[in-house]
């Protein structure tokens, strides 16, 4: 019962992580604002990656259940007040809010799984978790899509009161109990320390080739600005009787390899699952809705190997899905960089589908390894700071493919539409100058209209698959980490039984 109570919180978080993605339109033609139309999705993220790692160490000061019970009613409580939002300033304050209840039920639920079974199992239930992640954010957009589009954009918040509802009386009764009852230092100044420094880190990827050049002043200010932070942080955590993230992780090597693998994982992934839509929706030319509908071959496929994994992992050991995972990922990542103008919609499909397996091979094995690792203690602390580091990780990745990509549309355009070149944007937006009249009369130049507007949509569809290919190079890097991946067990766990990996 209690696990079905946390699959259900998590998955209403994740669907409001993404599910404003195909409404959002809607929501600020309904409110106004559009110049704050950005913060609808910044806000939520925000607040999401910052309340990880806080939420992961209070859940082992005060146990996952008073944890759990605040990230649900900060969540509904923003949910309900967002579909009343008469304005967007208000909505952004409640997106904010439900990204606080989002980053406290995601490593919550996780770190509890570790509570609730043994290692043997725990593999299978992550694989369960990991299912729900994906089902979440894939169907997110979809769902809000249908919502916006035939109901109002305000039920696609307000479905989550009765969702929350289900969580709360499964999880209300039986939860694993508090680890200690007696007084807590809680760890104030690091957890100041380190809200500011990511909220500076996660602003500078998002504003950083937008509001300002990443060569400027700005940029160069918010760099030092964060390892000044990381050094003061580091420095507080050493003398902190209970530090939010402990300087000891680094001599966890399941923990520092797990980093790596989820930083790399997010960077490579998220590039590849933000512009496939975008590639469906412009070079297709399919709806927003029928994007996401295709999107679920994706999904599908990271639901096969999320599940089997989990269920494998004790006859497999970690190292065969951390290895064939990358390898699957950049096949698929590999095929999509091969689209072009008229390609065939079930290639499409196959392509997200083959990416879906390569992804469903590695998250769930990642977050067994990482709590087969750690102690009971410190469990809730070195979950969130893997989730923190995936979320990191997906944030670093939108700005580094934003950048490939324009940087590739310069060229592309350059080298196909030579006559015309200096006359039109080269980045990202170069499609919109399609719609607009005033670009009219250069597009008719020689060697004529149809000729430069074939032109000018190919050179962003090679710009897409330059990204792809990039991506999949990224993630095929995971091969080296997976190969020496190996799980180090607590010298003073209490847990006798050991997840049986032959390669270790």
């Amino acid at each position: 019962m209690i696990m079905t109570g946390l699959t259900v919180a998590m998955l209403i978080a994740c669907f409001d992580g993404t599910i404003v993605g195909t409404c959002g339109p809607v929501i600020v033609e309904d409110l106004g604002g559009s110049g704050l139309y950005a913060w609808m999705i910044t806000a939520y993220m925000l607040c999401e990656t910052v309340m990880i790692p806080i939420a992961g160490k209070l859940s082992d000061l005060y146990g996952r259940k008073p944890l759990f019970l605040i990230g649900l009613g900060l969540f509904v409580l923003g949910s309900f007040i967002a579909g009343m939002s008469m304005s967007m300033e208000m909505f952004i304050a409640c997106r904010a809010m439900q990204g606080l209840g989002g980053g406290i039920l995601i490593p919550v639920a996780t770190a509890a799984v570790a509570d609730l079974y043994s290692p043997r199992e725990r593999a299978r239930m992550q694989g369960v978790l990991g299912a729900v992640f994906g089902i979440g954010s894939g169907i997110g957009p979809l769902l809000g899509g249908y919502i916006a589009e035939y109901i109002s954009w305000h039920w696609i918040f307000y479905i989550n009161i009765p969702l929350a509802a289900v969580a709360f009386f499964l999880t209300i009764k039986k939860f694993p109990t508090p680890i200690s009852d007696g007084d807590v230092s809680i760890d104030v100044r690091g957890i100041a320390l380190l809200t500011v420094m990511l909220v500076d880190v996660l602003l500078l990827f998002q504003w950083a080739g937008d509001k300002f050049e990443w060569l400027s002043i700005e940029a160069a200010a918010m760099v030092v600005a964060a390892l000044v932070l990381l050094a003061v942080f580091i420095r507080v955590e050493k003398a902190a009787v209970e530090p939010i993230l402990s300087p000891k992780l680094i001599h966890n090597r399941t923990v520092i390899m797990a980093s790596v693998f989820m930083v790399i994982f997010g960077i490579g992934m998220m590039g590849a699952m933000m512009y496939s839509s975008m590639f469906a929706i412009t070079i297709f030319q399919l709806g927003t809705l029928e994007a996401g509908e295709y999107s679920l071959a994706m999904v599908a496929g990271m639901m096969i190997t999320v599940m089997a994994s989990g269920a494998l992992l004790n006859r497999t050991g970690y190292r065969p899905w951390l290895v064939a995972g990358p390898i699957v990922t950049f096949i698929g990542l590999y095929m999509m960089s091969k689209m072009t103008i008229g390609t065939e919609i079930s290639y499409y499909v196959s392509c997200l589908f083959i990416f879906g397996l390569g992804l469903g091979c590695m998250s769930a094995i990642i977050m067994t390894a990482v709590q087969n690792s750690s102690t009971s203690r410190e469990m809730g602390m070195t979950t969130s700071a893997v989730n923190l580091i995936r979320s990191i990780g997906s944030t670093v990745g939108t700005a580094i493919f934003a950048l490939v990509i324009g940087n590739r549309i310069s060229d592309e355009l350059h080298a196909l539409v030579p006559g015309i070149y200096d006359m039109i944007p080269h980045d990202t937006g170069v499609l919109d100058i399609l719609a607009d009249p005033s670009y009219l009369p250069i597009l008719m130049t020689p060697p004529g209209f149809e000729a430069n507007v074939h032109n000018i949509i190919l050179a962003f569809a090679n710009s897409i698959d330059y990204s792809f290919l990039v991506g999949g190079l990224i993630i095929l890097i995971l091969v080296v980490v997976g190969l020496f991946f190996k799980v180090q067990v607590p010298k003073d766990s209490e847990d006798a039984e050991t997840v049986v990996d032959p390669e270790n």
